[in-house]
């Protein structure tokens, strides 16, 4: 070894062979999962214990933010006030060199501008922010046990890919009660305005067994089936809901009622058209083949119009995708409610006449009415839906 080993005595007479880097990748498919969450409203915010440089280069290559301007430190964010925060909270979507009450504060200024904040984390100085976050994500591999018991969402896999997979399976979910949510009232709103109508005019148009049938076969599969739908193509396009809007808002319960109105007018002209085929009159008695004409349309009618309800707003044949449940629940629907119309033991059970086959013809036209009635009133709306984004 020599003497002096100070830098100017050895650095000399050298040569520069390479420099020798590492790097901590970032991950293939956050990206295009930061791209997602930006078409459904969602912002992603980093918040990093890294040098500031780091964080603002590796958020630039995610497309979190465009400028370093967007970047504040832990230092930074001490200096300002809890009220200087809460105003220039939406500027900064990079935090660097932060401490854990820093995290608690970053996110009670989102909450306090009415966001719903997602919280995710590994550490045991993460776990105040995330139980003070309205969701909290816990990591399940690299997690410890003090985040994950704070946490309401454990990520089995530490991916953020996935907390986007998990939102858009939420919003699948949340449509889809909706849509179940839509058909029962409208088909029940039918059933109880056609009960209404016929006592005021004085004949009987369904008797409770009938009533019964219907409610127990011809609502409860297909709204079963409902809840199997997959999710629609705008499901990530579209803007994060008003966590405090109802269930019944947007349209759903102006659309539940104009429903039941129409399928009540199909059952009532379908009643008086069975009467007419048997009396050959128009006129306000009481019709055998009109109940069971009146019965038949109401459960078509009900069962077309769970096809609608595959989506609220997009058309039905503009769906890709196939529910096979709903298939299975239609065709099932179909050969039982046949089936205690034609079946003579059956038939007498339920009181039903025998129809003749253009009789049934006509009640399956009425009932498939519904799709086309739907399809225009969509149409409609589609275009209303677009004139209040512009």
């Amino acid at each position: 070894m020599p003497e002096d080993i100070s830098s100017e005595s050895l650095e000399q007479g050298l040569c520069f062979v390479g420099l020798t880097g590492m790097i901590d990748p970032i991950r293939p498919e956050v990206k295009p999962a930061i791209t997602e969450c930006k078409a459904a409203g969602i912002r992603t915010v980093m918040i990093t214990g890294d040098h500031k440089d780091t964080a603002v280069a590796i958020a630039k290559q995610l497309g979190i933010i465009k400028e370093a301007s967007e970047a504040l430190t832990g230092a930074e964010l001490t200096e300002l006030s809890d009220e200087q925060l809460d105003k220039d909270i939406v500027k900064y979507s990079v935090y660097a060199r932060v401490q854990p009450e820093h995290k608690v504060r970053i996110v009670k200024a989102w909450q306090s501008k009415g966001m719903i904040v997602a919280m995710t984390g590994d550490g045991v100085n993460d776990a105040p922010s995330i139980k003070t976050a309205d969701i909290g994500i816990g990591m399940g591999i690299t997690g410890t046990d003090v985040t994950k018991n704070v946490a309401d969402m454990v990520l089995a896999d530490d991916n953020f890919a996935t907390i986007v997979n998990a939102v858009e399976e939420g919003r699948r979910i949340y449509d889809n009660i909706r849509k179940a949510i839509q058909f029962l009232l409208s088909s029940n709103l039918s059933e109880v305005l056609s009960i209404f109508i016929s006592t005021l005019l004085g004949f009987t148009i369904l008797k409770p067994v009938h009533l019964l049938w219907i409610n127990l076969i011809t609502d409860t599969f297909p709204a079963v089936a409902l809840g199997m739908e997959k999710e629609e193509a705008d499901t990530m396009n579209r803007p994060p809901r008003n966590a405090k809007e109802g269930i019944f808002s947007r349209g759903l319960g102006f659309d539940v009622i104009w429903q039941g109105v129409m399928i009540t007018g199909l059952t009532v002209i379908a009643y008086f058209v069975g009467h007419y085929m048997e009396a050959g009159v128009f006129e306000i008695a009481e019709s055998p083949d009109g109940i069971t004409m009146a019965f038949l349309t109401l459960s078509m009618a009900e069962m077309f119009h769970s096809l609608n309800m595959r989506s609220r707003r997009q058309s039905l044949f503009r769906i890709k995708h196939h529910n096979k449940y709903l298939y299975g629940a239609m065709i099932a629907s179909f050969i039982l409610t046949t089936a205690v119309i034609f079946v003579p033991p059956l038939a007498k059970a339920f009181q039903f006449e025998s129809i003749s086959p253009i009789e049934y013809l006509a009640a399956m036209g009425l009932g498939i009415v519904v799709i086309p009635i739907v399809e225009i009133v969509k149409f409609f709306q589609r275009k209303s839906d677009k004139k209040e984004e512009k």
